[in-house]
């Protein structure tokens, strides 16, 4: 591959911000220089205020997906010669249409090799758009479905490329796939004239794991809180729904001292045994033992103790836990401690859904942290934030299985529904009020039950102090 000219700028349109750190770091190390944008609308203002040389897109979007922003610089006369990738998790025939439709240059599936992309990227880059190029008209049926497209033939040979690798490397999977699957059928058969002994096996395993999979769901079901803080200055509240026996999110809240009390909400990644054992793991870290090596309280030569701030936990976390240790597997975390003779919050959101703010007798308000997940990247320093509260204020941290709780059309709940139901709750006990967001959220995806753990902790300051 031949370098990259230094004055190549890349533009990528990836509202994922672990995503697109992830690819934006593999392209700079290319020799690229690049910029990102969280939605096509903020792309098409970057690109008109400073043309890129080249597109990197993800089609699905919110405000302008990556159709719309594709179609809007290849119609607009001096941008229409920047090439235009499109990354997507689709992949049947209607999206390559609308690819050819909206002139992009290549399509690229997810998940995808970067250095792939990279490949694509150079190749873009070698054989430069003709921007006199006349755009042609072609009439496609697919499916009984007459489509139109407009396209320069440069765009539709490129885009029909890289759909044909995309297909060469999917069938080539099909290949391997088929081939493991020829072995196992060889070596069923064999092992046919041992099925009686086998099933009996089987059987007992079965037996012995659903005595184990209850035993962890126990262990499980000790990391959620078992008493509150001996407290009357708040109150605590929480809902928990895992949505197999085993789960990978976990929540709990505790005293770490008369003046400072801990919340966190964890969420690790997948589900299943894997996922569970991390987070009993990490729980069995998280919590308010006093010592020199604790992760939350720790402490000191002179006898006394030290509150270990969020930031420092995070850190230490992402230093013991390293994806590529972990099975690929890395966890998200709202972790905060509130220290009750000043009503300050500090909390550190590694990778995690915004907490939400609730003052007394106003409207609710997110309050984002721009950390990255806990495994991702090693030697990361954690941002922390503070909020202070007042009598009556409330505070919700949840995991994302509550905004991204589909219904049976797989429409999200959504951030928006969520924040109505808290703030419809406001006039609610702070009981209530968890139960409504979480009766919302299992109502939403009532046919088909929750496709994701749903954790929700809630704390109210009491009115009265």
């Amino acid at each position: 591959m031949n370098d990259p000219s230094p004055l190549a700028s890349l533009l990528i349109v990836e509202d994922s911000r672990i995503q697109a750190r992830i690819l934006s770091d593999k392209l700079i190390d290319a020799g690229y220089e690049v910029r990102t944008a969280e939605n096509g609308e903020i792309g098409l203002k970057m690109i008109r205020e400073q043309p890129p040389t080249l597109v990197i897109s993800d089609i699905e979007m919110p405000v302008m997906t990556g159709y719309e922003l594709c179609h809007a610089v290849k119609n607009a006369p001096d941008l229409r010669g920047i090439p235009f990738i499109l990354l997507s998790t689709l992949g049947d025939a209607q999206d390559i249409i609308k690819g050819l439709h909206c002139g992009a240059d290549n399509y690229v599936t997810k998940p995808y090799d970067p250095e792939f992309l990279i490949s694509r990227v150079a190749s873009l880059l070698e054989t430069p758009i003709e921007e006199e190029e006349q755009e042609q008209q072609l009439d496609v049926t697919l499916g009984g479905t007459k489509y139109t497209v407009k396209a320069g033939r440069q765009q539709i040979l490129n885009l029909l490329v890289s759909t044909f690798e995309n297909a060469v490397e999917k069938n080539h999977e099909l290949v391997r796939t088929n081939e493991e699957l020829t072995v196992a059928r060889e070596q069923l058969t064999r092992w046919n004239e041992q099925l009686e002994s086998l099933n009996h096996q089987l059987d007992s395993s079965n037996q012995r794991m659903t005595r184990d999979l209850n035993a962890a769901a126990k262990v499980q079901q000790s990391l959620l809180p078992s008493s509150r803080p001996k407290t009357s200055l708040v109150n605590f509240s929480w809902q928990f729904i895992p949505c197999d026996e085993l789960a990978g999110d976990f929540l709990n809240y505790f005293a770490l001292d008369e003046d400072h009390i801990a919340i966190y909400v964890v969420d690790v990644s997948g589900h299943g045994v894997a996922s569970s054992l991390l987070s009993v793991t990490i729980g069995r870290l998280m919590t308010p033992l006093v010592s020199a090596s604790s992760l939350l309280i720790q402490s000191d030569v002179s006898g006394g103790t030290r509150i270990v701030p969020p930031r420092e936990v995070a850190y230490e976390l992402n230093r013991r836990f390293p994806m590529e240790e972990q099975n690929e597997l890395f966890f998200t975390m709202l972790y905060g401690v509130l220290k009750l003779s000043t009503l300050e919050f500090q909390f550190v959101s590694a990778g995690h859904d915004p907490v939400v703010h609730v003052p007394k007798g106003k409207k609710p308000r997110m309050v984002e942290g721009c950390n990255m997940a806990i495994g991702w990247v090693a030697d990361m320093e954690y941002d922390q934030e503070v909020v202070m509260l007042a009598p009556g204020d409330r505070l919700y941290a949840y995991s994302d299985g509550v905004p991204e709780a589909m219904d049976e059309d797989l429409n999200q709940f959504s951030m928006q529904q969520m924040m109505e139901m808290i703030e419809l709750g406001q006039s609610q006990s702070l009981d209530d009020s968890v139960s409504l967001l979480q009766k919302s959220v299992q109502r939403w995806c009532a046919k088909n039950g929750p496709k994701d753990d749903v954790s929700i902790l809630g704390l109210e300051i009491s009115s009265d102090r």
